[in-house]
């Protein structure tokens, strides 16, 4: 089996530098959406150890990224009150794509900053290219339908039983890995987050 170390770390690297953004777009939204849940509980900040779940944001990517299976990964969720956010569900929905919508923003900003810099700092902008690709993956990882990633909280807003919610929690970190280690499914959205960065590139050349 070859073991893939470097694109291992840099994958860990660039998701502890994209996890703030994700995790603090999560409580920003929530906070003007009227819940102070996020900032009573710091999580309104871009302070990445504010938002580091280790299994998560270190160990699994890690491990996921070295056997070349695909890549699975996430930041410390952030904690809301459904009750207290304008809206309710749909609110909570809100909350749940401010997520993903901000790794496609920060894909966006990189590959600029890849592209402005690819003659000047050739390491930087390579930096920059893989940050492109792994952006776009977590905002199609984030958006899987199963606890406890963001897409999840749009079950809750489309009115599934909350039974059906419950049960699906209860395996969801097992469908996860399975998806992602096991199956095509990583591979897929690998393929999909390249074809994502070469039309961002494209459309800035």
């Amino acid at each position: 089996m070859h073991l893939e170390l470097e694109q291992a770390l840099l994958n860990v690297l660039l998701l502890w530098i994209l996890t703030a953004p994700h995790e603090f777009a999560h409580a920003w939204v929530a906070t003007r959406l009227g819940d102070d849940t996020p900032r009573r509980e710091g999580r309104v900040t871009l302070y990445p150890l504010a938002h580091v779940d280790w299994l998560g944001t270190a160990i699994l990517p890690f491990v996921t990224s070295l056997l070349g299976g695909g890549f699975l990964g996430w930041g410390k969720p952030v904690r809301t009150e459904t009750a207290k956010l304008r809206g309710g569900l749909n609110g909570l929905a809100l909350v749940a794509l401010a997520g993903p919508f901000s790794n496609v923003i920060l894909a966006v900003i990189m590959a600029i900053a890849a592209v402005f810099s690819v003659h000047t700092v050739p390491s930087l902008s390579g930096f920059a290219q893989r940050g492109v690709y792994l952006s776009l993956y977590l905002a199609i990882f984030n958006l899987l339908p199963v606890p406890p990633l963001d897409g999840s909280k749009l079950l809750l807003a489309a009115r599934i039983p909350m039974v059906v919610y419950i049960e699906l929690a209860r395996f969801g970190f097992l469908l996860l890995i399975v998806a992602v280690s096991v199956s095509d499914f990583g591979r897929w959205m690998s393929e999909w987050s390249y074809l994502g960065a070469r039309a961002i590139f494209a459309m800035l050349r």
